[in-house]
């Protein structure tokens, strides 16, 4: 049983499917923001981080139909700046609803907004700053459904990208359809024909399309679906073909999954959105942000979803220690779960209780690994096990625990299953597990005092 328990832990890692759940935004680093946006444009202008948004603080809740957007800054990726709305689709004279994920770029001395509308179309604002005083400098779409060729059921969700030579494109494209065209000097008109991107192999693309290049190499990455992956493909032309390379970021606890990504002070990173404050859901999601790496043959290794984000924790990390063995402390060691005396590194042995990923109530908690963000306690064949969150509901309810007081004494805890009510996490043997509690050992087993 527990070889088969580690065997579990040992290919949730492997297959690094990880999706965490809501987290509190006064307890930790992600979501990054203390408001609901979504569709994160991530960019990096006079060293700081600027990341635009769909506002959907002020969406009704039962649709994506805020109307205007929203841009944060940070120098730090911990403390963000809230410099409220850059642009609204009453700023577009054509436009009537709709403000739907953005793009930004700076050039000419100017900073430039993509911004789709009405399912059916494109602006671009432009300002000298990078927060306000936007306006549209056409009058008229960029792109528009019905007036130019090729540009899908669904022209949404640009992405404008510079090339080192200077050129610059705008990719965009829903419903499967992906699409980019060349944009002149001055940002806000287009040359030749909207063209198809094309990539081989892999799921397909769905939506949400991104564009950045590394060491030469072109990298398009795009959402699956709904929901869907973030998946990525590589060429060596900005035009493509595109060869379908492996996934980036897996399904978000909403239905859509949009992100971005840009390099700051040598480092990379990826912001996207999901589910992680109290009252979010499909319509009204979070802005989180987390560490990206690349192995040494360029490819892109998969992103761990934490409540940390790229932040310092302010959950405080705690111990469970055992009632009946008060040297033994619930620790992890390859990545199984058991109590042990004198543990080493210490850090095995220190929990965050996070609100609990089926249930975010107050009664509700889950145990995520001090030392390994983004992996929880979980019971499997009621063993307890370390493992990456797969995304599933099944995960979830594993993983969720419901403090109740200790069954042994009143001033400990005990922790009882979110799945399997009529079961409490105990230690039989120093190993973990949940069981049935009927006896006065078996209560003092199920029995914890949670430390500092």
């Amino acid at each position: 049983m527990r070889r088969l328990a580690r065997l579990l832990a040992v290919c949730s890692l492997v297959a690094a499917t990880l999706v965490a759940g809501p987290a509190a935004p006064a307890q930790a680093s992600n979501p990054i923001v203390n408001r609901f946006a979504a569709d994160a444009s991530m960019h990096v202008y006079n060293n700081r981080v600027y990341v635009y948004t769909t506002d959907d603080e002020s969406n009704s809740g039962t649709y994506w139909d805020s109307n205007a957007w929203r841009v944060y800054s940070s120098a730090d990726l911990v403390t963000w700046t809230d410099h409220g709305a850059p642009f609204s689709v009453g700023g577009f004279g054509w436009a009537t609803r709709y403000a739907w994920a953005p793009s930004a770029t700076q050039r000419n001395g100017y900073y430039y907004l993509y911004l789709p509308t009405d399912r059916t179309r494109i602006g671009v604002a432009r300002s000298t700053s990078p927060t306000g005083g936007f306006s549209d400098p056409r009058g008229t779409p960029l792109i528009e459904k019905g007036r130019d060729a090729n540009t899908g059921e669904e022209p949404i969700d640009p992405a404008v990208f510079v090339d080192d030579n200077g050129q610059a494109y705008l990719y965009f494209g829903g419903a499967r359809a992906p699409k980019v065209v060349r944009l002149n000097a001055d940002m806000i008109s287009t040359t030749g024909a909207i063209q198809n991107v094309t990539i081989s192999g892999g799921s397909g693309f769905a939506e949400a399309g991104f564009m950045h290049k590394r060491n030469g190499v072109y990298y398009y990455s795009y959402s699956t679906g709904w929901p869907g992956q973030i998946a990525y493909a590589t060429a060596s032309s900005p035009l493509g073909p595109f060869t379908y390379r492996g996934v980036i970021l897996e399904g978000v606890n909403v239905n859509t999954n949009h992100h971005s990504m840009a390099e700051y002070n040598g480092q990379w990173y990826i912001a996207y959105h999901r589910n992680a404050r109290a009252g979010g859901g499909n319509y009204k999601r979070s802005i989180a942000l987390e560490y990206l790496s690349y192995n040494a043959d360029g490819t892109i290794r998969r992103v761990t979803q934490t409540s940390a984000g790229v932040g310092t924790p302010t959950i405080a990390a705690n111990r469970l220690q055992s009632y009946n063995f008060p040297d033994r402390y619930v620790r992890h060691a390859d990545y199984d779960v058991r109590i042990d005396p004198n543990v080493s590194p210490a850090a095995d042995a220190q929990w965050r209780m996070v609100p609990g990923l089926a249930d975010t109530g107050g009664a509700y908690v889950s145990f995520e690994a001090a030392n390994l963000p983004g992996y929880y306690l979980r019971h499997y064949d009621y063993d307890l096990v370390l493992a990456r969150n797969d995304g599933s509901a099944t995960f979830r309810a594993d993983a969720t625990f419901r403090r109740v007081s200790g069954l042994a004494d009143s001033s400990a805890a005990s922790f009882q299953s979110y799945n399997f009510p009529d079961r409490y996490l105990r230690h039989a043997d120093y190993l973990l597990r949940i069981d049935p509690v009927s006896t006065t050992t078996a209560r003092a087993d199920a029995t914890f005092r949670v430390t500092g």
